[in-house]
C-alpha cells in the first residue's frame, strides 16, 4: 500500500470522535483544528499541502497548497508520526454534531468525492485535491455542492456529516435529488449535475432554493440531515437582536418588542 495502513475506533453518539492507532512509523494528516487528544512519543508537525508526496518538488507543493485555497481549506495540514516504539492514539472530534464516516478508499476504486468541508482526517499517503466540473450548470448554479473535494489513494479516510446520515446505494441508471448542501459524499461512479426545480410558486415562494443536484448511479451516496450552513443561518436567524436583550422564544411581541425597548433610539 503507498498510503499508511491504520486501525481505528470511532467513539460516540451524537458528538463523535475517532481514534486513530498508529503503529510505530506510521502517520495520519488531519484538517487544522480538528484535533483532540493524543498519547505520548505522537510528534505533530504542520505541513504545506497534504503531505500525500504526488506533489514534488517546490512548485508542485505549492500547487498542491493552493488548490486547497480554492476549496475554502487552510494551506496547511497536521501530520500526527508515532515515533515510538510500541503502538499509540491520536484522535480527532467531529466539528458539530453529526456522525463521522470511515471511507476504505481501496473499496471504493481508489478515489472519494465529498463536499469541500467534509473531510476530518486520513492515513499520510491519502492525496487532498479538488475536483473540478466540466459541465457549465455545476459551475454557475451549483452553490455548496460545486467545489468538491476528491480523496485519492488506497489507505483510510475519515469525513463528517451534519445531523443523521444516511446511506444509499444507487443502481445503475438510477436517480437520487438531493438539497446539495445535505451531500457528504459519493463514489467515483456517481454522476453528479445541478437541475432548476422549475415553476414559478417553487422559485419565489418554496424557500429550498432554485437548484438541487441530481446523483445517477451506480455508486454509493452518503446524505447529512444538517449541513453547517444549515446549522450556522438557524444559529443566526435566532441570534438575539436589539442591543442583545432577548423577548424570548415565545414572545408575542416578538420584533414588535424591540420597536418598544426603551434603549432604541429615533
Amino acid at each position: 500500500m503507498n498510503a499508511h495502513e491504520i486501525d481505528y475506533e470511532i467513539h460516540g453518539e451524537e458528538m463523535q470522535f475517532v481514534s486513530v492507532v498508529l503503529d510505530p512509523n506510521e502517520a495520519v494528516v488531519a484538517e487544522a483544528g480538528s484535533f483532540m487528544m493524543m498519547d505520548p512519543d505522537i510528534k505533530m508537525e504542520t505541513i504545506f499541502g497534504d503531505g500525500s508526496g504526488q506533489d514534488t518538488g517546490v512548485l508542485g507543493k505549492i500547487f498542491s497548497a493552493g488548490k486547497r485555497i480554492l476549496t475554502g481549506e487552510s494551506l496547511f495540514m497536521t501530520a500526527f508520526y508515532n515515533i515510538g516504539a510500541t503502538r499509540r492514539s491520536v484522535s480527532f472530534a467531529s466539528p458539530y454534531p453529526g456522525k463521522i464516516v470511515p471511507i476504505d478508499l481501496s473499496e471504493k476504486g481508489g478515489k472519494f468525492i465529498c463536499q469541500k468541508d467534509a473531510f476530518l482526517c486520513a492515513a499520510k499517503g491519502v492525496s487532498v485535491g479538488i475536483e473540478f466540473s466540466r459541465r457549465l450548470g455545476r459551475g454557475l448554479f451549483g452553490g455548496e455542492g460545486f467545489i468538491m473535494q476528491k480523496l485519492e489513494g488506497d489507505g483510510m479516510a475519515f469525513v463528517h456529516a451534519g445531523g443523521t446520515m444516511a446511506r444509499r446505494e444507487l443502481s445503475a441508471g438510477e436517480v437520487l435529488r438531493v438539497d446539495t448542501g445535505c451531500i457528504v459524499g459519493f463514489s467515483q461512479t456517481v454522476d453528479y449535475d445541478i437541475e432548476f426545480v422549475g415553476g414559478i410558486r417553487n422559485t419565489i415562494f418554496g424557500g429550498e432554493g432554485l437548484f438541487f443536484a441530481t446523483l445517477r448511479g451506480p455508486g454509493t451516496v452518503y446524505i447529512q440531515s444538517l449541513p453547517f450552513s444549515r446549522l450556522a443561518g438557524r444559529v443566526l436567524a435566532a441570534a438575539p437582536k436589539g442591543g442583545g436583550k432577548d423577548k424570548g422564544e415565545g414572545s408575542l411581541l416578538g420584533g414588535l418588542g424591540d420597536l418598544l425597548d426603551g434603549d432604541n433610539r429615533f
